[in-house]
């Protein structure tokens, strides 16, 4: 089948699955509870805990720390921002039945859509090992006595059971992984303020929207997985309430809680998991964060498997779950993945200029538009993407060396003033933003008078 423009929607039930194609019928099966729970667990990371420190000290450095009364307001405001791109990405998915990245072909046509397809396939192949390797530190720090490289076997095959039943392992999430993880939660944030907390309001603000660009990007780094698993959401509601609020109160709990650890007993990123195997009963608690860290990598792996389809719809997604899985597997052995980290937040950098504009011309021009021609070259899209990506690199090039080096010789030549101050998540989606207002509008308008000269 050259194009998927369209999805067979059924309802579902507590036992309906994925179909093994994406040419099947959609089965709309989970309620506002499963989508909770999905994006609440998905909202939790080991890897965020340790990232509180890119919030409490935005430009690398103690002498340029928020005060703790900042950083929680720029974890909080971030959240908020990220998990409503998530939300409003996922609506899509209810709405149409369409994983994320055909959902692209509406926006860039069918073959360039494969662009952003792959993109996203390495870095979710790439963030797919990270989280191995993250899971198998972890458990070797409950439990050192058995060997490392066992850990990344034992979670590669759970992985790849969990992603062969999408749905069922939804479910699982909802009734045994949620309950548990709020619970611990709870218990390390009780642990970690049972220390007394410096002055709240010392410190600098000047790296407030660097730190909250952190957030940010964090959040909306699941927008480009988000209809994937909310196009089998039983209503539009449930799909943005569950995504919202689930992502967002346990992404601020993880961050929050890593912010005050480092702020009273662990001081370095490297200290954290230690202080809370330390607490009483610690050990238990983050054996089981470390064992639903799995729903990162299950999420990693089905995403892959989807945005594939996205060019192969006839292939059978159990076979590509189970080869997706065992490659992550076998890299997660054989490379040092923190290596590659930087150049996986570079991949990730694309997908906020995309975001915005994929949910403009979706929620906004397409109301304006003849929508016989969906699938079709749009370079006006294509232009409004590659400006939010241009400013997004301008401020913010990362840590690829090349890279960027190349980005700051052309802000060199360009005097972009302030960049330690800017959110480069936040301009380059506003850039976008208007970019595909008004390019959008422009495009629709060409498309009138030349259907109207035929005529």
């Amino acid at each position: 089948m050259d194009e998927l423009t369209s999805f067979t929607v059924v309802a579902g039930d507590a036992h309906a699955e994925v179909g093994h194609t994406l040419v099947e019928p959609v089965p709309q099966a989970l309620g506002v509870v499963d989508q909770f729970g999905l994006w609440g667990n998905l909202g939790v990371s080991l890897l965020g805990f340790t990232g509180a420190i890119f919030v409490l000290e935005p430009t690398g450095t103690a002498a340029g720390a928020l005060p703790i009364a900042g950083a929680f307001l720029s974890i909080v405001l971030g959240t908020i921002l990220g998990s409503l791109a998530i939300a409003a990405c996922g609506v899509s998915g209810a709405r149409t039945g369409a994983p994320a990245m055909v959902l692209l072909r509406r926006l860039l046509g069918a073959r360039l859509s494969y662009v952003p397809t792959v993109i996203n396939v390495v870095q979710l192949l790439g963030w797919g090992i990270f989280e191995l390797v993250t899971i198998a530190t972890a458990a070797h720090v409950v439990a050192p006595g058995v060997p490392r490289w066992l850990y990344i076997l034992l979670a590669g095959l759970l992985t790849g059971l969990l992603t062969l039943r999408p749905l069922g392992a939804v479910r699982v999430l909802r009734r045994v992984a949620t309950p548990a993880v709020v619970v611990v939660l709870a218990y390390l944030s009780v642990e970690m303020l049972r220390h007394p907390l410096p002055a709240l309001t010392h410190g600098s603000w000047s790296g407030f929207w660097v730190a909250t660009d952190t957030v940010v990007a964090a959040a909306i780094s699941f927008a480009p997985l988000a209809a994937d698993y909310t196009r089998h959401s039983r209503s539009e509601r449930a799909s943005f309430w569950g995504a919202f609020v689930g992502y967002g109160v346990t992404q601020v709990l993880c961050y929050a809680i890593g912010l005050v650890a480092l702020v009273t007993v662990a001081r370095t990123p490297s200290d954290i998991y230690g202080a809370f195997v330390a607490v009483p009963l610690g050990a238990v608690g983050f054996a089981i964060l470390a064992a639903r860290e799995l729903d990162q990598s299950f999420a990693d792996v089905y995403s892959s498997v989807v945005s594939i389809q996205n060019a192969r719809p006839l292939w059978d997604r159990r076979v590509l779950a189970g080869a997706v899985s065992l490659v992550i597997t076998v890299l997660a052995l054989a490379i040092n993945i923190s290596d590659y980290e930087n150049f996986l937040i570079l991949l990730g950098s694309v997908f906020v200029p995309l975001t915005a504009v994929f949910l403009i011309d979706f929620f906004v021009l397409a109301r304006r538009r003849d929508e016989s021609r969906a699938t079709g070259r749009r370079p006006a899209m294509v232009v409004a993407w590659t400006l939010g990506f241009v400013v997004y690199q301008l401020i913010n090039p990362g840590y690829v060396g090349w890279w960027a080096s190349l980005w700051t010789r052309a802000d060199s030549w360009i005097h972009l003033s302030d960049q330690a101050s800017m959110s480069a998540s936040l301009i380059s989606f506003a850039v976008s933003v208007v970019a595909t207002l008004a390019l959008g509008r422009l495009e629709n308008r060409t498309h009138r008078r030349r259907a109207a000269s035929r005529e």
